[in-house]
């Protein structure tokens, strides 16, 4: 493809070998050992974390550079601890406070209502809800941020994994100890964890009691909740034995329910982003969990199962694009593609070589965005809110895995409104979240 050049995994390790071992004697030389030891609190050896998408070992040598005093890392920490202090004063949250149970009558039981479903009617005594919901894309009703769980379960995804990157990079124990809180409250106390189901998720009022599509609440961002168990798993203080096996009990369960529960085979056969990111999913906590060998396969299929009926030859991704807020569905569902990749590493495939029978690829799927997420054009389709940032994490990806035009593109992103903080966590994040 014009424009891009394929590194094979062997030739990326070696060259980030290099890279590293220039760069970490630099940064040394860049600020004196009293400067670096007043930025970190770390005595033991880093350790590479055995995370599922980011790549432990480069976030190892992200802490070599820190605690060697360099400037532009430490600059990066100050955006990420920024994140993580205002997380400090909240939490934890549980699945069990919300005003009314989900229909199964357990509080236990996670819900969430359907975001883009309003009410037809006025709200009377005896049509309380004001049936019957009617779907108007794109435009997100407030009150589903009222009396469900999908509020909580993103300040849950958010901060776990905000603070536990900020204790790896820190060591300040504060945010460790925070982070095992908030994650021992919403999953392993049994006085209020959550059951390992989505049965209720993104529930419509008068219509269904939960539906498939519901998994997307947890499948966008519950792998980067597993990255942060893996960052805790290496000696974080407060994270317990019993912390460890608590969640790895309820990561095996849900995985259960997500392979095997109807609504679990029917998200796994959506076409577009929630396809996707159920298999970015299912793939992570099969790695985690300890079943390579699922993993690998998801990661094959998703070849020809998603890349090859999901992505034109023009990069563009058509199901994406007929939504009102197509620049958000485009970004989002590379999200998934390249945190998918990412896993794929890990099991021995490269899903960044692939090429369907019409040229497909996921390079060229970043390329199709270059223009509107550098600011050469505009984006030539609808959307309510274009966010040019929103892109930025996957053209990083994407520059990492080789693409030449990407590379060119990283200087002229727009850096997103918590910072760019890609050379700490090296995995693309949804940066324009619009879950309320």
């Amino acid at each position: 493809m014009s424009g891009t050049t394929r590194w094979r995994p062997a030739v990326l390790i070696a060259v980030m070998a290099t890279v590293a071992a220039v760069f970490v004697p630099a940064a040394s030389s860049a600020a004196s050992p009293a400067t670096a030891q007043s930025f970190g609190h770390h005595h033991a050896k880093p350790v590479a974390p055995r995370t599922v998408v980011i790549d432990g070992e480069r976030m190892r040598q992200a802490r070599i550079a820190l605690d060697h005093g360099d400037r532009t890392l430490r600059t990066t920490v100050k955006s990420l601890t920024a994140q993580a202090d205002s997380w400090l004063g909240q939490g934890p949250w549980t699945v069990t406070d919300k005003p009314k149970p989900a229909p199964s009558g357990d509080p236990h039981d996670y819900l969430s209502q359907a975001p883009y479903w309003w009410p037809s009617q006025p709200k009377t005594d005896a049509n309380p809800w004001g049936c019957p919901y009617v779907q108007r894309d794109g435009e997100r009703n407030p009150e589903v941020d009222t009396g469900t769980d999908r509020p909580d379960i993103g300040k849950v995804f958010n901060s776990t994994t905000t603070l536990s990157l900020a204790w790896y990079y820190t060591g300040k124990k504060q945010y460790a100890e925070h982070a095992a809180r908030i994650l021992r409250t919403w999953f392993v106390d049994p006085a209020t964890r959550m059951n390992p189901n989505l049965n209720h998720g993104q529930f419509i009022p008068c219509k269904y009691d939960g539906r498939a599509i519901g998994i997307i609440d947890f499948s966008q961002q519950y792998t980067s909740v597993l990255d942060a168990l893996a960052i805790l798993g290496t000696g974080a203080p407060g994270w317990t034995s019993g912390d460890r096996s608590g969640m790895r009990a309820w990561n095996t369960e849900f995985l259960d329910w997500l392979v095997n529960s109807p609504f679990g085979k029917e998200e796994s056969a959506a076409k577009n982003n929630h396809g996707t990111f159920m298999d970015m999913q299912v793939a992570g906590l099969a790695l985690a969990t300890g079943d390579r060998s699922l993993a690998r396969k998801i990661v094959l299929d998703a070849r020809t199962k998603r890349i090859d009926p999901q992505i034109a030859a023009d990069g563009s991704q058509p199901q994406e694009l007929t939504r009102t807020r197509s620049w958000h569905y485009s970004t989002f569902d590379l999200v998934a593609y390249t945190r998918l990749a990412a896993i794929g590493e890990q099991v021995g495939v490269n899903l960044w070589a692939y090429e369907g029978p019409q040229g497909q690829s996921l390079f060229k799927a970043v390329d199709y965005l270059l223009p509107a997420a550098t600011g050469a054009a505009p984006w030539p389709h609808p959307e309510l809110e274009f966010k040019r940032f929103a892109a930025s994490d996957i053209v990083h990806a994407a520059a990492d895995a080789g693409d030449r035009a990407a590379r060119a593109a990283v200087p002229r992103l727009e850096t997103p409104p918590g910072g760019d903080l890609w050379a700490l966590r090296p995995a693309a994040e949804q940066l324009d979240s619009i879950a309320g």
